[in-house]
């Protein structure tokens, strides 16, 4: 681990200056264990990469239909082989995380069928795609596709005990990360394992799919791997390295794949139509993945360390598996969750200027406090800080370009709290 940042004048209280310091003590043993992840991870894009043949022509721009792309076939084939799935799909028509799970849940299921969200209550913005929350239309309900909640344990992992036999769901949809729910805990790859063995005992039919965003990269293996159908995400988060404008993939089996993208285009159409432009960006993001990963990881243990020390929750603890790049911290009351994302805010390359206030977003029920002064909108893989404004006001803290800009934004937000407090 560097050693800089203990010398490095950060302008902080020396009673935090120390905290800092222990807290960086603390994660070498975790950070090094980092540097191994991301040197396995690198040489696994690195090998998928070079598999394709890449050359400059790869990279220009189609048009119109895009018949022929041979760079968007081969950035799709790479993501396959990373990901080790059958087929891959990769656009950047895909405007969100959510817009890949939707696209896959509609790509899926058919009227008359169940969804089974076997960890609870999804994200906000996917109980709105499912319809459990009332929305108008357009949703999955709408078309008569029913859903189950499987309720969570006290230790925030599904409560398997509790599935009714006579279920028998198409879909069983796991997320990786824990989102805004804070009962929820993140997933492991091995314990993905456990459930996926445990579906397909129980429901033979049912096709098992994972809500990969933030969670790629930040271990040596992918649900895939350990028996998941398929796993769907954002290219602005991990995947995209930071450098993608846009986009989202879906990798698994080869025949849902074809059929996911007969509902992103159209039946006949499928994989074979799509224009691209940027997809130079999309490759050298994807080649930077495991270095931003590796980043937010280690920003994540640190902080961890760092906010347990002056007293809050946290979760993950710093000693405990990362399953995914977020570290929630738990602030107690909503003027610290507001300072803590205004801190990150005036340490952001981007709009460090503005003065941030919560606000309705779509598909939250909350209003949502978000500093994000990031290079690409919405791309919470650069260093960003967010939370909705309801009890207990937890920060979800993640990302990371690049590490010393990382540090010093979680050092700025925890000087912000250190000084409202004396």
């Amino acid at each position: 681990m560097p050693e800089p940042i203990d010398n490095f004048n950060l302008d902080l209280p020396a009673e935090l200056q120390d905290m800092v310091a222990r807290s960086l003590q603390r994660v070498k043993k975790q950070w090094s264990k980092v540097d191994r992840l991301q040197f396995n991870n690198q040489r696994r894009v690195l090998k998928a990469l070079q598999k394709q043949r890449i050359s400059e022509s790869d990279f220009l721009d189609s048009s119109g239909y895009g018949y022929a792309d041979s760079g968007r076939e081969k950035l799709e084939q790479a993501y396959a082989d990373i990901f080790k799935g059958e087929a891959a799909l990769v656009r950047p028509q895909i405007v969100s995380g959510t817009h890949a799970l939707a696209v896959t849940l509609f790509g899926l299921l058919r009227p008359g069928e169940l969804l089974l969200c076997l960890t609870g209550p999804p994200y906000d913005t996917l109980q709105a795609v499912i319809g459990s929350r009332g929305e108008e239309s357009g949703t999955l309900a709408e078309w008569g596709i029913r859903h189950h909640y499987v309720a969570l344990r006290d230790d925030g992992y599904p409560d398997l005990a509790a599935l009714e036999p006579g279920l028998q769901p198409r879909v069983a949809y796991i997320q990786r990360s824990a989102g805004y729910d804070l009962q929820r805990s993140g997933l492991t790859t091995g314990e993905i394992a456990l459930l996926v063995e445990e579906v397909h005992a129980r429901y033979p039919e049912a096709w098992v799919v994972v809500d990969n965003c933030y969670g790629e990269f930040a271990e040596e293996r992918e649900p895939l791997e350990v028996g998941a159908d398929l796993i769907a995400g954002s290219l602005i988060k991990n995947p995209g390295g930071g450098l993608a404008r846009s986009g989202g993939y879906v990798v698994g089996r080869r025949e849902l794949v074809r059929r996911i993208a007969g509902r992103l285009t159209a039946p006949g159409l499928y994989d074979s139509l799509g224009s691209f432009t940027e997809k130079r960006s999309l490759f050298q993001g994807l080649f930077m993945a495991p270095s931003l990963v590796g980043n937010a990881l280690k920003n994540a243990l640190f902080a961890a360390a760092l906010f347990e020390q002056m007293g809050y929750q946290v979760k993950p603890r710093c000693g405990e598996p990362r399953t995914d790049i977020v570290q929630a911290i738990i602030l107690g009351r909503a003027e610290k969750l507001l300072r803590f994302c205004q801190a990150v805010q005036s340490a952001s390359p981007v709009e460090s200027y503005l003065t941030l206030e919560p606000g309705p977003l779509p598909g939250y029920e909350d209003p949502v406090v978000m500093a994000a002064g990031t290079f690409f909108q919405g791309a919470t893989s650069e260093m960003t800080a967010d939370g909705p404004l309801r009890e207990p006001y937890a920060v979800f803290l993640q990302g990371g370009l690049t590490l010393p800009h990382a540090l010093w934004a979680t050092c700025a937000a925890a000087k912000a709290l250190y000084e409202a407090r004396v």
